[in-house]
């Protein structure tokens, strides 16, 4: 009896310890994922930008509305064209990624957003939340949340 309590235990402490493992892959991937899609945004690429984003995409600002794939898309287009388009910097620490069995994961973090405005810096720091699929094309945005403007 005691050894199979024990058993239980140790086989519990180990798959635990092999999920740490997985959120820690999984957190870096989904990190090196958000930097090459906002060095890509603050580069004006549009390119880049396209490639992390489904043709699925919702995108709710709560400022702006709901905007699908070709309205973000649109959007990004007109932004990176002016010359003072904001600047995004992810606010250290400030990140959390769970794991979506079967589908991919929830990021959720804060971020700020730096332009020029009247020869002055103008940033704003806020929250936001994408929902990641892991697929055959790779890891895509599907749904994202920006709030707190």
């Amino acid at each position: 009896m005691k050894r199979s309590i024990i058993s239980i235990l140790l086989t519990g402490v180990f798959s635990f310890s092999s999920l740490n493992v997985a959120a820690d892959d999984l957190t870096e991937t989904i990190m090196a994922l958000d930097s090459k899609l906002f060095a890509s945004a603050n580069d004006a690429n549009l390119e880049g930008v396209k490639q992390y984003f489904d043709e699925d995409l919702e995108f709710y600002h709560d400022t702006a509305g709901l905007a699908d794939y070709r309205g973000t898309i649109d959007s990004l287009a007109r932004m990176f064209a002016n010359p003072n388009r904001p600047i995004r910097t992810l606010v250290e620490g400030s990140t959390e990624v769970y794991p979506v069995p079967e589908y991919g994961a929830i990021q959720k973090g804060k971020h700020q957003f730096c332009h020029t405005e009247n020869g002055k810096p103008d940033c704003g720091t806020f929250e936001f939340v994408h929902v990641w699929k892991q697929s055959e094309k790779g890891w895509k945005i599907t749904r994202v949340l920006s709030y707190g403007h």
